[in-house]
């Protein structure tokens, strides 16, 4: 095999790009003495219903992506007997929510250019115990939100939307997160907006966001800023059993300025993106699907399927990537390959074969706004390099 040489310093896949507004901002938050849930986090929450257009009310961060679906599906109401329908084609955190709210997960294949949730899959899989559908808008792609929102409509189902991918993500003109009863987000380290780790929740009904806050604090109707500010102390009630998700206000201080470079960050991302497109035109791969019509990628996660043709296997190319020094990822096996869901959903690859597919050969290339140049011209040249026949 034909080699190159090798970078030196290593390419860390997802690695944020983290500049000085955010460094101070967390360093006056630690000297402000207050840490946890405060002002900053109620300042984060308005930033972000204001980008997403919605009552400020109707938002509230927790610590992760997973703890606001767990949280929205016990709000909506989901319980044990229950079922909910998604895709095989997402992180666990996905169906791990659904089944710590006590409802069981039902998989339906998806679309095989897209790699989202296929809404003629989804009907097929609805049943009389399905109460709800999550949607995970795969890689920033939004799905199609009308076809699933008429299934929801019909079959009187709650539309709650994983949106680690997706928060720029629009269709025709609406953003990911605003469609059903709840949206759900992420801040995660990889995350196209950063506070290391956290979450938000989105929903229209200012009585769910109500009770969202308070099963994010324990089940407590009064958060610790309310409780120690310099108005008073003010007791506070447990209300219902709740959990521990609060977000911090050193995430929250991350977040602010990572959200006001949004628009930047996915403008580099997109140029990122339409230099791999060209540049990876005919290896043997599929590309990411064009985008479609009326719609708005969030950019998130570059990712390629690689052909039986191809020279190395999906697994060769990762070993390969990672020894030439730059990072790569797997987003992500079908659920049904995963032994616990398989012992106990009886769960199977061949039952979702698109996903399966798509899973056995996928691989994200870096994508972000600290790449420079160079780097992505690393990326390009190990790439072609290991996918010439």
């Amino acid at each position: 095999m034909t080699t190159r040489p090798p970078r030196q310093e290593f390419l860390v896949f997802g690695s944020p790009l983290i500049g000085d507004e955010e460094i101070e901002e967390v360093v006056a938050t630690m000297r402000s003495g207050w840490l946890g849930t405060g002002p900053k986090v109620k300042q984060f929450e308005e930033a972000f219903a204001e980008y997403k257009g919605i009552d400020p009310a109707c938002v509230a961060a927790v610590n992760s992506c997973t703890a606001a679906l767990h949280v929205s599906l016990i709000a909506a109401g989901i319980q044990a007997g229950d079922e909910v329908i998604t895709t095989p084609l997402t992180f666990c955190a996905t169906v791990n929510a659904i089944i710590h709210a006590g409802a069981t997960p039902v998989l339906a294949d998806i679309d095989p250019v897209t790699l989202n949730l296929d809404p003629t899959a989804v009907r097929a899989k609805i049943s009389p115990r399905t109460r709800a559908i999550v949607p995970v808008h795969f890689a920033g792609r939004p799905c199609e939100m009308p076809a699933l929102m008429a299934l929801a409509e019909l079959h009187n189902l709650t539309i709650i939307e994983d949106c680690a991918h997706a928060i720029e993500t629009e269709y025709a003109g609406k953003k990911a997160g605003t469609f059903g009863a709840f949206g759900c987000f992420s801040f995660y380290v990889t995350k196209n907006v950063v506070t290391g780790e956290g979450g938000m929740v989105v929903t229209r009904d200012l009585a769910a966001a109500g009770r969202v806050r308070t099963l994010a604090l324990h089940g407590m109707d009064r958060d610790a800023w309310t409780r120690f500010s310099d108005s008073g102390y003010k007791h506070y009630y447990v209300v219902e059993c709740g959990f521990k998700y609060n977000m911090m206000d050193l995430q929250a201080a991350i977040g602010l300025h990572q959200l006001a470079k949004i628009e930047a960050h996915w403008q580099r991302r997109r140029v990122i993106w339409e230099r791999y497109q060209t540049a990876f035109a005919n290896l043997p791969a599929q590309l990411p699907a064009v985008t479609a019509p009326n719609t708005r990628h969030g950019l998130h996660l570059y990712t390629v399927l690689l052909d039986p043709t191809a020279p190395l296997s999906r697994d060769e190319f990762l070993a390969e990537m990672t020894r030439h020094r730059i990072g790569v990822g797997v987003h992500y096996l079908c659920l049904a390959e995963h032994p616990y869901y398989q012992e106990r959903f009886g769960w199977r690859p061949e039952d979702y074969p698109h996903a399966t597919a798509a899973g056995r050969c996928t691989v994200s290339l870096p994508l972000g706004p600290k790449l420079l140049d160079a780097d992505i011209e690393d990326v390009i040249s190990c790439v072609s390099l290991l996918l010439a026949r």
